[in-house]
């Protein structure tokens, strides 16, 4: 297949499974959910080898997912890299009951993610070993269950080798766990495998099932699939006969047919549901249900990528996977909120930075209509750099996940295919992001710049080095992992980002791939389209600034791009203090930064604006000598407008205040208190941003975003505040939560006219009474490094958000109380579904 240039019909499966539709099943069996009643301890003194071998006092009772490395204060002592948070060394623990009945059926453990170098022991013994801690997995423990007794299950999880990414990754059993049971004869792990064909308006969806036979004599079994639409009528019922060897696997194919399917898209993200049931004498052995959906994709070295045959400009951002204070751990609610606040910015697409993510969060790209390029791997068979001191600076460690490549490496990327490869969201997979950065392991020749057509002109990142890795390495390890992928899934583009393009160009690299992403080469994108003419290449990792995007808008052949990053993260810090990488488009509590509202102004489509402020260096209307040296500091006149500008409006009378609007409307105009303080500007193309300077006085500052006949279109305002008086407190996210669930408050501080107070850094205290346990709060301050372990928490730009989880059962009351010191205290009370 030529994926470059063929129209490519895409099915997507959300595995499912058994009784109700959750999150992140493994597509067989009766599954259940087991977060509850695990016990934890660090590893202190030794190498234990079972989780007897502890001390009995130690362990402390937790919920998963739990991740151990944001539970513990951050130290300028641990690693930048990290977000100065800690590793080591933990152990897990749980008692099972399986009743004696289930003697005779096949029990199994599912691990959703569990960051890493993990062992999995079941009364005592070992049952398996999984270095990598993005992946899913899950172990047969039949042999080693004691039916009708009480069982203990450990996971001892080894992240001694704390910096051994460039991020912060958690620490811990951060993802969901599973218990499965399953008759002797059932459904392979992530068996049911669709995808469609679309032919005169007519779709064919072609599916794959595997079946286990555990059993010790051959079994005979009907495999019943039904397609069922959106309004649950059925469209089509097939079944077929498979003979499945005894201690074997077999295969079967069916093909079923709806009539004008209606496609998913973006806007209309329309799924299916398709039932799988195996039979045996009769009786239904096993059942899975998917969600599914059709759509097409193309890509075209000319033309660039269309949806649907309708041709787009991918708007993407590149998330990693922690939730800052919550760390790794995963709970869906929150990233619902998160993907909708970016959704309301203009993006529509994601890209896994740098490994594969929960499931829940490819479930919620399917459900809300946003694409995904899911990639493996950050590194191969030799370690990046991992900063130790702040970011570039001071001399790097090398600790990583290149030491289980070699033999876990294919494994992992075939188990990220098949768990994720039935996702109607995923339209890409990626085998690996900046593995060619020169030098870093990799070097070739190019480097000492040969003025070579495509190449250097002078010796780059430290010219060629002849002892490092042979770059020429890299086409040989891309055209395997390729081929991993294609076996599993032969209906999307495989691609990575490549960040040394000039230097893999001269490898088999780029030529392995079916579309080319390069990391922050918008300079090569006219040169290789013109050298590569059957190259798909988009920008796979962007700056926010404005000339990349117009790279992509104003060129046909690149499909899109990539920002970094759509979301603030931990680790990756710069010196002491800073907890993270502080480049997204929302902060660590998911509110949107001044530069998402800028990048909503070039992305969405709904009219927008946006003002924000700061003050000119040297323009002062005070005498105060301490606000004149502090204006100094501040940006002056004839610079570029910035694109992080707070929506402030307090500062001294008479002050020069630069005052900025981002918004999609042709043009604007300012007013203060209802007078005209801004003439009408048009939107300026050069910068994306139309500005003001003005004195600076109490008041309403509004801005009237118009079209080109001047018709308004769109207004913002901000006001002069006075101190804070209050705090208010709005559920945010899902306002059903069920038992279990997680409440997302965000708090505002307002003064007594019910104005926001941006500048505020209260300290917020938070007591429960009920069912409840408080996760965090966080207010996405970079520079905060305090406690974040405790009930107490300063606001930041005047918010917070605050994460309480429902322990308790359905109609249990919650109570959340929200105090400070001389501000009107707030108190939520909530029934949990």
């Amino acid at each position: 297949m030529n994926i470059i240039i063929k129209n490519i019909a895409v099915l997507a499966v959300s595995i499912l499974t058994g009784l109700s539709a959750v999150y992140a099943q493994p597509g067989f069996g009766v599954a259940q959910r087991i977060n509850t009643d695990w016990q934890f301890q660090l590893e202190t003194e030794g190498a234990a080898q079972n989780a007897t071998a502890l001390n009995e006092q130690a362990w402390k009772s937790v919920r998963l997912p739990h991740d151990w490395g944001v539970k513990y204060p951050l130290s300028p002592n641990l690693a930048s890299a990290t977000g100065y948070l800690p590793g080591g060394i933990g152990w897990y623990r749980k008692q099972l009951s399986i009743p004696a009945e289930d003697q005779g059926k096949k029990i199994f453990l599912y691990f959703e993610g569990v960051y890493n170098r993990s062992e999995v022991f079941v009364n005592g013994k070992s049952v398996g070993k999984r270095p990598n801690g993005y992946v899913s997995f899950s172990y047969d423990i039949s042999p080693y269950i004691e039916f009708g007794k009480e069982n203990t299950i450990a996971v001892r999880v080894d992240h001694s080798k704390s910096a051994d990414s460039r991020w912060y990754t958690g620490s811990g059993i951060y993802r969901d766990v599973w218990l499965v049971k399953a008759d002797q004869v059932h459904l392979d792990q992530w068996g049911v495998y669709a995808y469609p064909e679309i032919k005169g308006g007519k779709g064919l969806l072609n599916t794959e099932i595997t079946v286990v036979n555990s059993s010790s004599q051959p079994s005979a079994v009907t495999v019943q699939q039904e397609l069922i639409d959106a309004e649950g009528r059925l469209v089509e019922k097939k079944s077929g006969q498979l003979t499945i060897a005894a201690a074997d696997k077999a295969r079967l194919n069916l093909k079923l047919t709806a009539s004008n399917p209606k496609l998913w898209n973006l806007t209309q993200p329309i799924q299916y549901s398709l039932r799988t049931t195996i039979w045996q004498k009769g009786k239904q052995i096993d059942q899975s249900e998917v969600k599914t959906g059709f759509r097409t994709f193309t890509f075209d070295p000319d033309k660039g990528f269309a949806l649907n045959n309708q041709w787009m400009k991918v708007k993407g951002v590149c998330l990693h996977h922690d939730a800052g204070v919550l760390g790794a751990e995963v709970y869906p609610e929150l990233w619902r909120r998160r993907l909708l606040t970016l959704k309301s910015l203009g993006v529509n697409a994601v890209r896994t930075s740098h490994n594969p993510q929960a499931t829940s969060l490819y479930n919620l790209c399917d459900e809300l209509g946003l694409l995904v390029m899911n990639e493996a791997f950050d590194e191969w068979e030799f370690p990046k750099r991992k900063w130790l001191q702040g970011w570039n600076v001071g001399t790097p460690g090398f600790e990583g996940a290149y030491d289980f490549f070699e033999e876990w490496g294919e494994r992992d990327l075939a188990d990220m295919v098949q768990r994720d490869r039935n996702h109607l969201s995923i339209f890409a997979w990626s085998i690996g992001n900046e593995v060619d950065y020169p030098n870093d392991p990799y070097s070739h020749p190019i480097l000492d710049g040969e003025k070579k057509e495509g190449g250097f002109t002078q010796a780059s990142y430290g010219g060629y080095k002849k002892d490092a890795p042979d770059a020429m390495r890299l086409g040989d390890i891309a055209k395997r992992l390729v081929a991993v992928v294609k076996k599993y899934d032969r209906s999307r583009a495989v691609t990575a980002g490549l960040a040394g393009v000039a230097m893999s160009n001269e490898t088999a690299y780029p030529g392995a791939l079916d579309i080319a992403g390069y990391n922050y080469t918008e300079s090569r994108y006219q040169e290789d389209h013109q050298r590569y003419p059957k190259r798909v290449i988009y920008g796979s990792e962007n700056r926010h600034d404005l000339p990349a995007w117009l790279a992509v808008r104003d060129n046909a052949h690149i499909f899109g791009q990539f920002l970094w990053t759509g979301i603030d993260y931990l680790g990756e810090s710069g010196r002491w203090p800073s907890r993270g990488f502080y480049s997204g488009l929302l902060d660590f509590a998911g509110f949107i930064k001044p530069r998402g509202y800028f990048r909503q102004s070039l992305w969405a489509e709904k009219p927008m604006a946006y003002l924000g402020t700061y003050p000119l260096a040297g323009a002062t209307g005070t005498t105060d000598l301490w606000s004149a040296s502090e204006a100094q500091q501040q940006q002056r006149k004839n610079e570029s407008p910035s694109m992080d500008a707070w929506p402030i409006w307090n500062y001294q009378d008479g002050q020069q205040i630069r005052v900025v609007c981002y918004t999609n409307s042709a043009a604007a105009r300012l007013t203060l208190n209802g007078q005209t303080v801004g003439e009408e500007k048009k939107y300026d193309a050069k910068t994306g941003i139309i500005f003001w300077d003005i004195p600076y006085a109490t008041g309403r500052l509004e801005v009237i975003g118009l079209d080109s006949n001047g018709k308004e279109l769109v207004r913002h305002a901000i006001q002069s505040s006075q101190r804070p008086a209050s705090i208010q407190a709005t559920l945010v996210g899902d306002p059903s939560i069920q038992a279990g669930g997680l409440l997302q408050l965000m708090l505002q501080l307002v003064d007594e006219k019910g104005i926001p107070v941006v500048l505020s850094e209260d300290e917020i205290t938070c007591e429960i009474a009920g069912n409840a346990r408080l996760l965090g709060m966080e207010a996405g301050n970079n520079a905060d490094m305090g406690d974040y372990t405790d009930n107490k928490q300063r606001v930041h730009q005047g918010k917070m958000i605050v994460y309480v989880q429902s322990t308790g059962k359905a109609g249990d009351q919650i109570s959340i109380r929200l105090t400070s010191p001389w501000l009107k205290t707030a108190t939520v009370s909530y029934s949990v579904k």
